[in-house]
């Protein structure tokens, strides 16, 4: 089969499954198996595709995650490793890593934490862009620990990976950033089968975690990511514990995403 032809096959079964966009996804897959461009694959058009899509594409299909499928995800300047052991690092954290460097920007080798920290993809950004700064990171999972230590690796970032939770965030910080669980119970069944059958659901769903933190962080600076229709609440309780300079930051879709205080 051509690659013209795969890509026609692809979307359309895509398509069939209910997948939001076809077309991007089977130039994805279709790019990743000929390591190429997704421009690339117009350009490899009437080449062979090798057998290896079809197991790819029968993955999408089943509403498998991309980043699970390819098995690695782009993360401002970083490539991540990525599978079912964390969510999938998305576009809007990235916002939550632009908010820790501006407010890090003067700072020499200040103390960061990152709570919750998945594949890792906060605490990386941070020092992959702040090499300066000493980045701790905590998860409660031991597969993320895992697997952000192997991103770790990977990209050669000296991150301190650990197994550990809020408790980590009263040791005493310079910056303490946190994506929490913040999807309420009664939302889970409205979300995509991508989230909801294949991410880990102790990573999305929480309440009252970013309060929580909140508490607990002895920090100078604190930077949550929020849910939509959250950011008003919780930037009132980091009001009520007595930070400073609250700020809200949208990500962007121009959703209130990001709120910061300081101490």
């Amino acid at each position: 089969m051509t690659v013209r032809e795969a890509l026609r096959v692809a979307e359309r079964e895509l398509a069939a499954a209910g997948v939001d966009t076809p077309r991007v996804d089977a130039e994805v897959l279709l790019a990743h198996v000929l390591g190429t461009s997704r421009s690339g694959v117009y350009v490899e058009a009437d080449g062979d595709v090798p057998d290896t899509w079809r197991v790819l594409l029968g993955r999408r299909r089943e509403r498998e995650p991309l980043a699970y499928v390819l098995g690695e995800w782009g993360f401002r300047r970083l490539v991540l490793k990525t599978d079912t052991r964390a969510l999938v690092p998305r576009p809007e954290t990235e916002v939550v890593v632009e908010r820790c460097l501006e407010l890090l920007r003067s700072e020499t080798a200040p103390r960061v934490l990152d709570v919750g920290t998945g594949t890792g993809a906060i605490a990386l950004a941070i020092k992959d862009e702040h090499p300066e700064a000493r980045v701790t990171a905590v998860d409660s999972s031991p597969d993320a620990v895992a697997l952000a230590r192997e991103n770790a690796a990977r990209l050669r970032l000296d991150v301190d990976v650990r197994e550990g939770d809020f408790e980590a965030a009263a040791d005493g910080w310079d910056l303490v950033v946190s994506n929490p669980p913040y999807v309420a119970p009664a939302e889970w069944d409205t979300l995509q089968p991508e989230i909801r059958e294949w991410e880990p659901r102790g990573a999305l769903v929480g309440v009252g975690l970013h309060a929580e933190l909140a508490r607990a962080a002895d920090t100078r600076l604190l930077v949550l990511e929020v849910g939509r229709c959250q950011s008003r609440d919780v930037a009132e309780t980091l009001t009520s514990l007595g930070y400073g300079d609250v700020h809200v930051t949208p990500d962007l879709a121009g959703i209130p995403r990001v709120v910061e205080g300081r101490r």
